[in-house]
This record gives C-alpha cells, structure tokens and sequence, in this order.
C-alpha cells in the first residue's frame, strides 16, 4: 500500500491517524505482507512520524529484575518451563536489597519484578507483597510487577504495597494457537485478571509473540486483541526457539516481523506505550526498535548483574550493553533522550 506514496502522502496517512483514524483489517493484511525494504521503511517512516507527535523524542525505560526462574507452568515457548530440566533461581530479600542499591542511583522511571508463576510467591502472597513494598521504599519509583496470573485479592494488596503497573501478556489471541502456547491455562483468566487491574487502579501492558501465528488472519486476531483490557502498553516480542521445550526445533524468520509489527501497533494504537526490549538482541536491536516506532526502553540491567534475562540467549553472546549509560549514550546519537521522571508520573495519573 506504500510504493505509490511519496513523503507528502506519508505525512499525511500519518496525521490522519494521529487526527482519530482507525487503520483497516485490509491496510493491516497489506502491511503484514510488506517485504520491499523501501516499503518497510515508509512504514517506520509513518510509525515514527505519529510517535513523535505524541512523544516528541522523549523515551521512557525500565530496569528489569528476574527475582525467581521457577514456575509452576508448562509453556511450550518458555525456558522456564516446569518440565525443563534447568538450574533455577530464586533471590532473597537481601539479594533484592542489594540490586536496589545500586538501581536506586540510576536514572530509569520504572523497575519491573519478573518472575515465573512461582508457587512460592504464589501461595504466600504476602511474600510477594513484602518484597514489593522493599523495592518501593528502596528506589522510591514505579513498580511494574509481572506475577503471571494472581487472584484478585493478591492484585489488590500488591497494588497497596506500591505496585502500580501490571504487565501480563496474552502471547496470541487466536484461542487455539493460545492453547498449544499456554499448555492447560485459561484464555479467559488471564483476560480477566488484566481487567480487573485496569479496574482497580492499575496501569496495564499486554503483549503477543511473533512467529509463532500460523497465517496472516491469525496474526490480525491477535493485534486488534491487545485492545480487549483497554492497555496502557503494548508489545509484541519475537519467539526465539529456546532448549529443551516443545519448540526447540522451530523454524523462525528475524526480527524483521517484530519491527513491522511495532509499527502497525503504533498506527493502531497511537498513543500508547511500545517498548523496545533489549532481550533479543541488545542495544543494537534497541535502535531498530525505536525507529520501527517504539518508545519505552525495557529490559535494561546493571552492568554488574549476573540476573538472567526473560529470553535465555548464548552466554557467548551475552554482553550486550543493557546497562543505563549504554542506552543513554545509544539513545542521544539517534537524537533522543531520556523522558523527565514528572512525565512518566503523569502517566501514572501522579
């Protein structure tokens, strides 16, 4: 749908998206289908022009704690997965306390608490509340955490122990797809539980996987999906085929598809929140990331961290510089910045 267009017709498909447009089921199918790099590139063209009049060239980022790999779930995509046979670890609140002290000097808005459907943390829900209200008194800024699915009430004493935002990802709206990803979970749980978060007071990010949707039509269920909990974020996050699960032996393309998906989600929802992760492929796949249309760095760690990262990569290629200063340094040679920290708490509603 690009070749004909020119950098007027761009601008302008842009401003009548930023002026309350929706893009099309057929536009969407048409972008995923794009394959010219001169067509891909008007894409993120378009997805950076709408951003930068929502963002200007502000970014917002995040630093990351996997505080525990044990998880009492079977997901086909995951390493973590209960039947993996993997060493595992889960950190004490002194090891917690430890990280703080040094997040707690380092300019991010967010900390993210990741870790698997731990059935520690999940039976004893105190536990996990403690551990929360540590790292807000701690580093004293937004807390994301990333529980998997908890029943209302442990959302709601999170919550009042200083979490603010909850991510919680679908992976695929394609039920079936859903089931073969998410061995013996309930789509519509983790539906509601995103719900019940955004009702109770809680900002919202949801997220699906590429490369894993089997057609075009099951790829287009999943991105008019992420608006079903009404998100504050969006993401989507290539699936790299991980050792020892289901689907060790898939074939994959790149991160070709996760960019173009960035920026039909940026056309899509406009104003919201895309990370860029620095999962797959470090600070360098940061930068086609924001230039796909993203805006929230994620998955940033301390350059002293030994902590594992939600993807498990080769640790020959493990030094990736995920480190704040990295990113930083990274972000201003593309003409952009950290965002204040009064910026992201209007966000929050602060």
């Amino acid at each position: 749908m690009f070749e004909k267009m020119d950098q007027n017709d761009l601008e302008d498909y842009a401003e009548q998206i930023i002026t309350g447009s929706e893009v099309s089921d057929e536009n969407i199918r048409a972008m995923l289908q794009i394959s010219d790099p001169d067509d891909m590139e008007k894409l993120h063209y378009v997805a950076r022009h709408i951003r930068d009049n929502f963002f200007g060239n502000k970014v917002f980022m995040y630093s990351f704690v996997y505080f525990s790999t044990h998880c009492k779930n079977n997901c086909a995509f995951c390493y973590y997965n209960r039947e993996n046979d993997i060493e595992r670890y889960r950190l004490t609140l002194e090891d917690i306390k430890k990280i703080c002290q040094v997040l707690k000097t380092e300019e991010i808005h967010m900390v993210d608490l990741t870790m698997g459907e731990d059935p520690y943390f999940h039976n004893n829900p105190e536990r996990l509340a403690e551990l929360v209200r540590t790292v807000k008194e701690e580093v004293g800024k937004p807390i994301m955490i990333s529980p998997g699915v908890v029943d209302n009430e442990t959302l709601m004493l999170l919550k009042e122990n200083g979490a603010n935002f909850l991510a919680l990802y679908q992976e695929t709206y394609d039920k079936e797809l859903f089931g073969k990803l998410r061995v013996e979970q309930s789509f519509e749980e983790r539906i509601n539980s995103r719900n019940h978060a955004k009702r109770i007071g809680y900002l919202v990010e949801d997220g699906i996987l590429t490369a894993v949707e089997p057609d075009i039509e099951s790829t287009l269920i999943s991105l008019r999906g992420l608006g079903t909990s009404n998100p504050d974020m969006v993401r989507v996050m290539t699936f790299l085929p991980q050792k020892g699960t289901p689907l060790e032996g898939k074939d994959v393309e790149g991160s070709e598809a996760e960019l173009r998906m960035i920026s039909i989600l940026r056309l899509m929802y406009p104003n919201l929140l895309i990370p860029a992760s620095l999962d797959l492929e470090g600070i360098d796949g940061m930068v086609h990331r924001l230039n796909s249309g993203a805006n929230v760095v994620t998955s940033i760690i301390s350059s002293n961290s030994a902590l594992e990262g939600v993807v498990n990569y080769d640790r020959e290629h493990a030094e990736r510089d995920r480190d704040v200063k990295s990113v930083i340094y990274r972000l201003k040679t593309m003409g952009m910045e950290p965002a204040k920290q009064s910026d992201f708490e209007k966000l929050l509603g602060q």
